[in-house]
């Protein structure tokens, strides 16, 4: 088990008495492969170790054991260790199995190891182990917390409440609808969420045929099994669901828990910061529209030239974080790795990169940029995004109006609540994303035009009560705290026969 050291960014560990001993609770943590998944629950650990003097051990997969994950982890506080699970053999899976059958396949096989690491965190926090927690992903591991005698099994959900709903009806769905969901004559109309046209709905369910779908069906089957579901988001932003899922239910789904925005802050200094940090320094105040497409997101070639000549026709200021196309797999290609596979500026269209260089309107960096840094600057006025849920919470915690440009996942769907429901983005055209589309839509968000006044001052309301939820008293650390109290009732016991 490898200890982390602390970022200076949580305070305080775990409890202790006159003694020194720890008397807080343990909470054991399976993040499946993906930083969008370890760094939400990361930040959960350190808040439970802030304000609830908790200790916890994150568990990751030796898929993901990159040096961006190793790095990660060993800036996390003390009272926040981690380890590994042992490598499983997946070779049997067909080449270009979808990354939810790959994470899904790969919990389900770790389940004999994972039910082994427990028992031994029971023994090594002297009983303290009162509950254990996995993400959305490793549904199939609460077995091995029952195996292991945990009394209290929680999935956390890093997205959001309309995915949730989607996942905790899909057994149904998957028994009711006959066709293909993008083939629905009709959007999707589940309780309390706004209405998903059938080509938006998850990604993973578009094909029945592809293995990931019966994996995501299974899920959400086995959330059931689950004493509570922790969500990373807030009432405010999906008020529909919030109230739908507080409401007691007739087939006793779990107890849903809205606990975020949880989002990583990274105080630390980089010396790959400084060239962003510095051009942003020397921009106006809200005249930068950042452009990322997430840790794993890349465009195909077309759509990326087009999107180079959309931002110059803006005639707008912006930061965009360029990665090398992705015509030679899927939009998704990056996901176990961020970085471009070759050099991503020679598929811009010929000049681009020398013009917005000398005009000072533009700065293009390959690869990766401190993204939360990038949002908290005065500079940056709007974000073109993904979508991921991770980036549209820091967009929101930091005041930030969105352009919608989802790739994959559940984006697109998240891309339908923010624009069609809650109304904090705007989404660039599907049909047509050509540069005039592209340039229209940029200025009406950074301008404040059209519909784009709506969209700055809907962000503005969000941002303030994302704060307010977070604050001692108000919804969000409430319900973390009825949480932890289910925990230290309760948890640290062995499960009777």
């Amino acid at each position: 088990m490898e200890n982390g050291t602390s970022n200076g960014s949580t305070g305080g560990a775990a409890c202790c008495n006159g003694n020194g001993a720890v008397r807080g609770p343990h909470v054991a943590m399976l993040a499946t492969p993906g930083m969008g998944h370890l760094i939400p629950l990361a930040e959960l650990a350190k808040r439970l170790a802030s304000r609830h003097g908790a200790t916890a051990t994150l568990i990751t997969f030796a898929s993901t054991a990159s040096a961006t994950q190793r790095a990660f982890l060993a800036s996390l506080p003390p009272a926040v260790t981690s380890l590994s699970l042992p490598p499983v053999d997946l070779s049997d899976l067909p080449r270009g199995a979808a990354i939810e059958t790959l994470m899904s396949e790969e919990c389900a096989r770790s389940v004999p190891a994972l039910t082994s690491i427990l028992l031994d965190l029971k023994r090594t926090t002297g009983g303290r182990l009162a509950a254990f927690v996995a993400d959305l992903f490793g549904a199939d591991s609460l077995d091995a917390a029952r195996a292991a005698g945990v009394r209290r099994r929680c999935i956390f959900f890093p997205t959001n409440l309309h995915a949730l709903t989607l996942m905790l009806h899909l057994p149904e769905l998957d028994a009711s609808v006959s066709c293909e969901f993008r083939d629905l004559p009709e959007p999707l109309r589940l309780p309390g969420c706004v209405p998903i046209p059938g080509p938006d709905i998850l990604m993973p369910l578009q094909d029945k045929a592809n293995p990931c779908y019966r994996w995501m069906v299974h899920h959400g089957g086995k959330y059931r099994d689950a004493d509570a579901i922790l969500v990373n988001s807030f009432d405010a932003v999906e008020p529909g669901p919030a109230k739908i899922l507080r409401q007691p239910a007739a087939d006793h789904r779990p107890v849903v828990y809205p606990i975020g925005p949880l989002i990583h802050a990274d105080g630390r200094e980089d010396d790959k910061d400084a060239l962003c940090l510095e051009w942003l320094d020397r921009q106006p105040a809200r005249s930068v529209m950042f452009v990322s497409f997430g840790s794993g997101g890349a465009l195909p070639t077309e759509e990326m030239r087009e999107l180079a000549l959309g931002l110059e026709l803006s005639g707008q200021r912006f930061l965009w974080v360029v990665r090398s196309p992705s015509d030679e797999g899927a939009v998704n290609d990056n996901y176990y790795d961020a970085e471009s596979k070759k050099d991503p500026f020679a598929y811009l269209p010929e000049g681009f990169v020398d013009r917005v260089t000398a005009t000072g309107v533009g700065l293009v960096v390959p690869s990766w940029a401190p993204q939360t840094k990038v949002l908290a600057h005065a500079a940056t006025g709007g974000f073109l995004t993904h979508c991921g849920w991770n980036s549209v919470l820091e967009s929101l915690v930091y005041g930030v109006p969105m352009v919608a440009w989802p790739l994959f996942a559940e984006q697109r769907q998240n891309a339908v609540m923010l624009s069609d429901g809650v109304g904090a983005a705007l989404r660039v055209p599907e049909s047509s994303k050509g540069r005039e589309e592209i340039a229209a839509t940029v200025r009406e968000v950074m301008q404040g035009e059209g519909k784009g006044a709506a969209v700055r001052a809907k962000v503005a309301e969000l941002q303030k009560a994302a704060a307010e939820g977070l604050r001692d008293g108000g919804a969000a650390a409430t319900a973390l705290a009825e949480v932890v109290e289910g925990w230290t009732t309760t948890g640290g016991q062995e499960e009777e026969d």
